[in-house]
């Protein structure tokens, strides 16, 4: 085992995933690795920072509860755990997800190349209704924060990790600052995301001989609630990947911001619409919902794209900054 420590950071925002957390944290302490500690951080729930603080008050250093000590949201909270984070790697989970006992080995082998500054894995989902929609296109996985048809497999270099299922050196914060606020997801609102992805491409102009890894063995399993498994948050969230992705292009230019969405819009998802009505033809079941599905969340983004564009022409958006002392 390497000398490298993992301090791996988990944020929750409702007591609606008390029993998911305390999964989150578990697979963490069971680490075949183990991680130095475990940082959960609250957005802005004085009741849940209550019960998790009681919870966890004999874990020592293992594992601490802070409070999101910037503005409500995903991207504030991961920066009040990557400036509380005593190790040299910072890895990320979501509160509803639980990983696998070697997800931390996987991370860490990587990061014995110099040049890798972030590694990423795959994330399985975990259909609370206990099996795929059979209209759920695979290629639309994103959808439910989980690894879609399109990305290769293996370990491979990637424009961006998966923020769910992500690690970094903590120097990479040092160099392009933290997830910036007003992008990524606020507790229950518009289902927002891309955080990651403007980091990442943020990373990548800040140090640009940086390597950014994905390694399909790293696995988390995560949670989709039956909610999420409906039609009606499949258009709402890919249409709210439209906005996101529209911050993103004015953050840091369309060429880069886009360059890996070319290919699955082009390669990947015209490839899911033969296959599913390849397998209507075949009389195979969702085959005529998978090809739809495909063709409706393209043009949902595409729409939410457009909006946000013009809305980005406004000003304001989101900001980022180096991470501080949350003290």
């Amino acid at each position: 085992m390497s000398g490298r420590h993992f301090s791996v950071v988990i944020c929750a925002y409702t007591e609606d995933r008390w029993e998911d957390v305390l999964a989150a944290v578990e697979s963490v302490r069971h680490q075949s690795r183990p991680a130095l500690e475990t940082l959960l951080v609250v957005d802005h729930n004085e009741a849940l920072l209550e019960r998790l603080g009681k919870e966890y008050e004999d874990a020592g250093e293992e594992v601490r509860v802070l409070a999101n000590a910037g503005p409500r949201g995903l991207s504030a909270g991961r920066n009040t755990g990557i400036a509380a984070a005593r190790g040299d790697i910072v890895a990320f989970l979501d509160d509803d997800a639980v990983a696998e006992r070697d997800w931390l080995r996987w991370f860490d082998e990587a990061y014995d190349d110099p040049r890798v500054v972030a590694v990423g894995g795959r994330t399985v989902p975990a259909w609370a209704s206990g099996r795929r929609p059979v209209w759920f296109p695979e290629e639309f996985d994103w959808v439910v924060g989980c690894t879609y048809r399109g990305l290769p497999p293996g370990r491979v270099r990637v424009r961006n990790v998966l923020g769910g299922n992500a690690s970094f050196r903590r120097g990479a914060f040092d160099a392009a600052g933290g997830f910036a606020t007003g992008i990524g997801r606020c507790g229950d609102k518009r289902p927002l995301g891309c955080e990651e992805t403007e980091l990442c491409i943020r990373l990548g102009n800040a140090l640009p001989d940086a390597v950014l890894l994905i390694d399909d063995r790293a696995v988390i399993h995560h949670k989709v609630p039956v909610t999420r498994e409906r039609f009606r948050y499949f258009r709402t969230r890919a249409y709210a990947e439209g906005l996101s992705k529209a911050l993103v292009a004015r953050s840091v230019g369309a060429g880069k911001g886009l360059e890996t969405e070319r290919r699955y819009t082009t390669r990947v998802l015209p490839a899911g619409v033969v296959r599913g009505l390849r397998d209507f033809v075949l009389a195979r079941p969702g085959g005529a919902g998978r090809a739809g599905a495909i063709v409706t969340g393209v043009a949902v983004a595409a729409g939410g794209y457009v909006r946000g564009a013009l809305a980005s022409r406004k000003g304001g958006g989101f900001s980022y900054g180096p991470i501080g002392d949350p003290s």
